[in-house]
């Protein structure tokens, strides 16, 4: 079941959203209003989050409040890693949410958190502990980020890949499970603190993984899901095709929903990071989405 839509995913990251060329955010603020409405208009009662921010900046919440967005979504959320890509540490958690919790009245979501392998194992298991300790409770969702490893055969979704040197290689070892499906030593620990923590595990398009996802999520005893679908997979061939199949396999889930990413043809430039040329083209792939699937 669709509970929740995400609006983008990380639209304060140069990796996910060109300010370059949207340096006050006024496309990205008018997009997400657009949409907003467009969902509400279909499915009045379903949540409408702002895409879950990284770094953590009260600034841009005060910049999307001034835009008027916060009066067309019901949640924001915001994404941390602090053993890996933050200049903060781990026990600062509950401040960054304060932080937040501070500029706006609106519910605050973790909708993305977690800790890679990079280094060992042990790692990401004392993160885990530590971050449940530290956030359950505080939140109505956590997602921790993710299920599985990424594929090495597969790019990291991030501008500058390995320019960024080891920060980049990191983005390979989010999983609790490896590419292989080999469990982590977190894995095991990860059951003691469901139905409460959910998962985010995008699934790329025609995913091989998607049953063996499902599997999993059951397994560990998580409830709460969150994906995406991408606005540029809707434009490949059999793309409804997929899209039904992997929503039919996540309906037993509470799904967020990400809505995400421009086709190269409708923006301004030819990535997906780009503002589109039309906002309301976004908006409509939301509101046909909606209409689908929640």
């Amino acid at each position: 079941m669709v509970e929740a839509v995400m609006l983008w995913n990380e639209p304060n990251n140069l990796s996910h959203w060109n300010f370059e060329v949207d340096p006050g955010w006024s496309i990205f603020a008018n997009m997400v209003n657009l949409s907003a409405k467009a969902i509400e208009a279909e499915r009045p009662h379903l949540k409408r989050v702002l895409g879950g921010i990284s770094p953590i900046d009260p600034a841009f919440i005060g910049t999307m409040q001034k835009q008027c967005v916060l009066e067309n979504v019901n949640v924001v959320a915001v994404h941390g890693f602090p053993l890996d890509w933050n200049h903060w540490t781990i026990h600062e958690w509950p401040d960054r949410l304060l932080e937040i919790q501070a500029v706006t009245e609106l519910p605050v979501w973790i909708s993305e958190i977690g800790v890679s392998t990079f280094g060992a194992e042990e790692v990401q298991d004392f993160g885990l502990k530590m971050s449940a300790e530290l956030l359950m409770g505080k939140v109505q969702r956590i997602h921790w980020y993710s299920l599985y490893d990424l594929p090495r055969a597969w790019p990291a979704t991030t501008r500058h890949r390995e320019a960024e040197g080891s920060s980049y290689y990191r983005h390979f070892y989010m999983g609790l499970l490896k590419e292989d499906g080999t469990p982590k030593i977190a894995y095991r620990r990860f059951r003691d603190y469901t139905p409460e923590l959910g998962i985010c595990q995008w699934l790329h398009f025609e995913d091989h993984r998607l049953d063996d996802t499902v599997a999993s999520l059951k397994e560990l005893g998580v409830t709460r899901l969150r994906t995406g679908l991408s606005w540029a997979d809707s434009f490949r061939p059999e793309a409804a095709r997929w899209f039904d199949r992997q929503m039919k396999a996540l309906d037993p889930f509470d799904v967020t929903l990400t809505f995400c990413f421009t086709p190269e043809h409708c923006g301004i430039l030819p990535n997906y990071t780009s503002p589109p040329r039309e906002p309301e083209q976004f908006a409509e792939f939301c509101a046909q989405m909606v209409r689908r699937y929640a």
